[in-house]
């Protein structure tokens, strides 16, 4: 049997312009750096927590089992 990850789709909603230097970096880290840009990433502890750090500024489309 295939081992099934977790994953979670993301996308950013509004800009990183005017917003602490730290924020627009984990829109880099997480792949994002454009508005309406969707990446599918993992679901880790780590990614949760970097999304829950710019919260204001993505969200969460899609979660897979």
């Amino acid at each position: 049997m295939a081992d099934k990850k977790k994953t979670l789709t993301v996308r950013q909603i509004r800009s990183a312009a005017r917003r602490p230097d730290i924020q627009a970096q984990t829109l880099r880290g997480l792949g994002l750096g454009k508005i309406r840009r969707e990446r599918t990433l993992e679901d880790t502890p780590s990614v949760r927590g970097m999304i829950n750090s710019i919260k204001h500024l993505v969200e969460i489309v899609e979660e897979k089992k």
